[in-house]
């Protein structure tokens, strides 16, 4: 193992993060440069459409999308990020809709196709409730990560100068998504018109009731924690430092542990902090790494894009990831 690995890497900043990113847990044989890049949504546009970093935090979707057209770099099963997807997801009382079913022929707002939270969203409503995704008519008001990826024929986007907000306020939308809800309460939200005319996700009815305790019960029956916000690795330096991907996955684990053991304590009082700490009761380790103890997951979150036509293909995980 050499001691002077050079590596760029790009992350967010997570509690979770940190004392990795401070240099108090090294990763062993790597000299890393973190380089900061706000917001990180920034970082996952110039990996997948110009490999800019040797290591970068990644959106689950945006990484297979780019995967599977050839991007040259592959995900460790580290999870930066967590959380539930049965809530945050409105609709207009007006529209008809009395059930996840009676989505089928109307219009919906989602700020891109591929953002992770539509993803998980739309594969519970399918895969839970009976929706077919492709009689639904996706409105997008955003680029996705992937300028190459084609888009299937029911997504559309908006009129330029229109937002998700003003078309929902005047009926051109029946639903959409306002970001994160249920036991995840707490935190900005990911995908949706939250920041496109202030919109309240508390203007419109929420269309899965109780979404906190569906999330545990459908947890408890499935295994499935959504993923975010994956770590990948350039192939050529993964071929070339065999030992790398379990380096980063210890040091990653080590960084971990005191952040985790203060959330047990009950500290911290960040976002982040009071999701993940009501998170606990119900998944446990709120940050699980690993493939064996994400397997449900990592399955759902494959079937889930290639029943949204975000990939051609059904890959074997083992082709995404590396198995550690």
């Amino acid at each position: 193992m050499p001691n002077d690995l050079k590596l760029s890497i790009a992350l967010g900043n997570y509690g979770h993060t940190k004392l990795l990113k401070n240099g108090s847990v090294p990763i062993m044989g790597v000299t890393p440069d973190f380089v900061e890049v706000e917001p990180i949504i920034a970082a996952f546009r110039r990996m997948v459409r110009e490999t800019a970093y040797d290591v970068c935090e990644l959106a689950p979707t945006t990484y297979m999308i780019a995967r599977s057209l050839g991007a040259p770099f592959k995900a460790l099963p580290i999870y930066l990020m967590r959380r539930f997807h049965h809530g945050g997801f409105v609709y207009r009382n007006d529209a008809g809709i009395t059930q996840p079913k009676d989505l089928e022929g109307k219009k919906v707002g989602v700020r891109a196709y591929s953002v992770t939270t539509g993803v998980w969203t739309r594969g519970i409503l399918q895969n839970e409730y009976g929706v077919d995704p492709s009689k639904v008519t996706w409105v997008v008001d955003d680029e996705e990560h992937v300028t190459t990826m084609k888009l299937p024929p029911n997504v559309i986007k908006a009129e330029q100068g229109k937002s998700l907000a003003s078309m929902m306020a005047n009926g051109e939308l029946q639903a959409g998504f306002t970001g994160p809800a249920g036991i995840g309460r707490a935190g900005p939200p990911t995908s949706g018109w939250e920041n496109k005319g202030g919109v309240s996700e508390d203007a419109y009815p929420e269309m899965i009731p109780d979404s906190a305790e569906e999330e545990a019960r459908w947890f408890k029956r499935t295994g499935i924690y959504p993923i975010h916000g994956l770590v990948v690795v350039k192939d050529d330096i993964l071929e070339r430092n065999p030992w790398l991907a379990q380096a980063m996955l210890d040091a990653f684990t080590a960084a971990k542990a005191p952040y985790i053991q203060k959330l047990e304590a009950g500290e911290g009082d960040a976002a982040d902090d009071v999701r993940y700490r009501s998170l606990m009761p119900v998944v446990g380790d709120p940050l699980p790494y690993g493939m064996a103890a994400n397997s449900a997951s990592i399955e759902a979150m494959i079937d889930y894009a290639y029943q949204q036509r975000l990939i051609a293909d059904r890959p074997d995980a083992k082709t995404l990831f590396v198995d550690i």
